[in-house]
């Protein structure tokens, strides 16, 4: 069983195969229901996940007009990321504002899909992408300026436009804001270089998923501690803590790096 020519790439799907291309063919192709959990305290994993999914709701409804102290907020820890949000908010953002916007780039024959926590707009001159981050953790520049999201999200807007509306590259900036490091917010420009190379590498990318006839497990197994189909491939029985997976998330160039030089030689 292939890709077939209606799926729809997206940077979730394209960081499966970029970890591990046995679980992209298992969650993908296969679309087999997630075995196990993916991380330990499962509870304490899922209820994290679900104050952030909330968080993002929050923000959105105020961008949408909902006055601030009418947005009910409950938990001390979303009421703090809450007050970060009112009091550090991304700086400098042009005032037309696009919350929870989904947009797609046609590229090696497929839709190659991007939906943004906030588009905000000023038309012939800026568009700035922001994307809500809850991690516990701020993850470091350079793997942010080689995240798969990043590469995806610029690269689609520049693509597709927004509303009508086109965008160079050297007039896309992308903000990555820290509800737990609200003063330190990521802010990565694009330029017309970085657009070619993001362009290069997804072309080879999903022209790669596309050949794939075989789906060999990983070979950096640390990686299987987090995630859902581990029994299936008889690798780290016990999942990692929550801790483990943003450490592994925010760590580990090394890894990043044999992954996509990897790619390289192949092409």
């Amino acid at each position: 069983m292939s890709i077939t020519p209606e799926f729809q790439f997206s940077q979730s799907s394209l960081h499966d195969y970029e970890e591990c291309v046995r679980r992209f063919q298992l969650r993908y192709i296969d679309r087999l229901a997630w075995p196990a959990a993916e991380v330990q305290p499962a509870l304490e994993h899922e209820r994290y996940i679900q104050q952030g999914e909330t968080f993002h709701r929050l923000v959105q409804q105020h961008i949408l007009g909902i006055p601030a102290d009418e947005i009910v907020v409950r938990g001390d820890e979303l009421r703090s990321w809450w007050q970060n949000y009112l009091a550090y908010p991304p700086a400098n953002l042009p005032m037309t504002r696009f919350p929870e916007i989904l947009l797609s780039a046609k590229i090696a024959g497929h839709h190659l899909v991007a939906k943004y926590d906030l588009l905000a707009i000023e038309a012939g001159q800026r568009a700035v992408i922001v994307d809500w981050k809850t991690t516990r953790k701020r993850p470091k520049t350079q793997w942010l300026t080689r995240n798969i999201q990043t590469r995806v999200y610029r690269y689609v807007l520049v693509r597709s436009g927004v509303m009508g509306h086109a965008f160079i590259p050297e007039q896309v900036e992308m903000v990555y804001w820290f509800a737990n490091a609200p003063t330190e917010p990521e802010i990565l420009p694009y330029t017309v270089a970085q657009f070619q190379d993001d362009e290069a590498y997804l072309m080879r990318l999903i022209e790669q998923i596309k050949g794939q006839t075989e789906f060999p497990k990983t070979e950096h197994e640390g990686i299987c501690r987090f995630c859902p189909y581990r029994g299936l491939c008889g690798r780290a029985e016990k999942a990692g803590t929550v801790e483990d997976m943003i450490d592994w998330l925010e760590r580990d160039e090394d890894v990043f790096t044999l992954l996509n030089t990897k790619l390289e030689m192949e092409f």
